[in-house]
């Protein structure tokens, strides 16, 4: 561990965590759009909007953090890569169920239930693991199992699209629902990054 000879800024902490917990605010509003039928999906869409705007406003406070410290917990592009890639998750989301409402959906295929609940899974490992970063302990098996994840989802998202291109669906359908499995997954790859981030300042800080 280093050793510092200044204060250090340490509501960087408390600020990934709110970060984290949006997050997660995130994935429930989308397991909550899976048993919605499209009447109520547009109040969920506009939570999922709110929430996304807190998450730009927890991320602009990392970065007004970020400019206005001299001395930070670890180092500054680490903060800023972090702060960036939780805010792409929350990106991803707030997208995928704006296309889902956008576009009309009646009935999401077979799968995306799946994608949902890797999701929501990985949101939940995270806003666990934000906390742990004051200490830089009990953080290893968060990021093992985020990467597991999301290797199960690049699974779940290849049999999604084979499923989308067998012929079941007409061809407008086709691409309206491949972009809205493919944000889900750009969402999967978003945590893969925080929890890699994360590693990224264990290893740097030990």
């Amino acid at each position: 561990m280093r050793f510092r000879l200044t204060p250090q800024e340490t509501s960087f902490y408390e600020l990934f965590a709110t970060a984290a917990d949006n997050v997660l605010s995130g994935s429930k509003l989308l397991m909550e759009l899976l048993g919605a039928d499209p009447a109520t999906r547009v109040e969920i869409a506009d939570r999922m909007r709110a929430a996304e705007h807190a998450g730009d406003d927890a991320t602009h406070a990392i970065f007004h953090q970020l400019n206005s410290t001299f001395v930070t917990p670890f180092d500054r592009e680490d903060i800023y890569r972090l702060a960036s890639r939780l805010d792409d998750i929350m990106d991803a989301m707030e997208e995928a169920v704006d296309l889902v409402v956008l576009y009309e959906i009646d009935e999401l295929p077979k799968g995306v239930e799946q994608q949902i609940e890797v999701l929501a899974r990985a949101a939940e490992l995270t806003a666990e693991a934000m906390p742990h970063l004051r200490t830089m302990r009990n953080l290893d098996e968060y990021w093992i199992e985020v990467n597991r994840l999301e290797n199960q989802a690049d699974q779940i998202h290849r049999k999604l699209l084979a499923h989308l291109f067998s012929g079941s669906y007409e061809a407008i359908e086709v691409m309206k629902l491949k972009q809205i499995v493919d944000v889900l997954e750009e969402a999967a790859d978003a945590f893969e990054s925080v929890a890699n981030t994360v590693e990224t300042i264990v290893v740097k800080e030990s």
